[in-house]
């Protein structure tokens, strides 16, 4: 039986929470994390990210990349209740599932194929997670954890990849010749 791991990932999770909120929040460019000059960047939207800023980034840094966002410090309780609202629709979806961190999932769909179709499936796991909770979701599907979890990250946002068995060397060369090249570099001198 060929292996078909799903991995589920909530598009700027943090961000989407606060947006359900608030929907003045949607489409404006919004930091999630501390406040203040010491503070860190949890989250942030696609908006801000083509200004150079990402998560892990002290807050003062990212105000100062894009000055236009709206800074919230978020609310644990609020992510942590959505969290277990999509965990509930994946364990009454899916019998063998793996919660990985509060927005990301994996899941064995080994054997749908015969009965159902894994991609199909998971189509239809990722719209109903949407519909359900108004959360923008992304997916990737393949033979493993982690081409699965390189093909979300394609996928973003708010979309699905499969990855066919016998492609998983194709679709990863080029992210690896990228980190090669990388390694390289870092050690060139000129």
């Amino acid at each position: 039986m060929k292996k078909n791991i799903l991995h589920l990932d909530l598009d700027t999770f943090f961000v989407s929470c606060e947006r359900l909120i608030d929907s003045r929040l949607q489409k404006r460019p919004l930091l999630v994390g501390g406040t203040g000059d010491r503070g860190v960047v949890a989250a942030c939207s696609y908006e801000t990210r083509r200004f150079g800023v990402h998560s892990g980034m002290a807050m003062k840094v990212a105000r100062r990349l894009c000055p236009e966002a709206v800074v919230i410090r978020g609310n644990s309780s609020i992510y942590t209740k959505q969290s277990h609202l999509v965990t509930e629709i994946i364990k009454e979806k899916v019998p063998i599932f793996e919660k990985a961190s509060i927005d990301e999932f994996y899941a064995d769909l080994s054997g749908m194929d015969k009965f159902f179709g894994s991609y199909k499936y998971a189509s239809e796991l990722r719209e109903t997670i949407i519909r359900e909770t108004g959360l923008p979701i992304s997916f990737g599907l393949s033979a493993n954890k982690i081409v699965s979890k390189v093909a979300t990250g394609e996928a973003k946002p708010n979309n699905q990849l499969r990855i066919d068995h016998g492609f998983e060397k194709s679709f990863l060369a080029p992210f690896l010749l990228g980190k090669y090249h990388q390694l390289v570099q870092k050690h060139i001198k000129y």
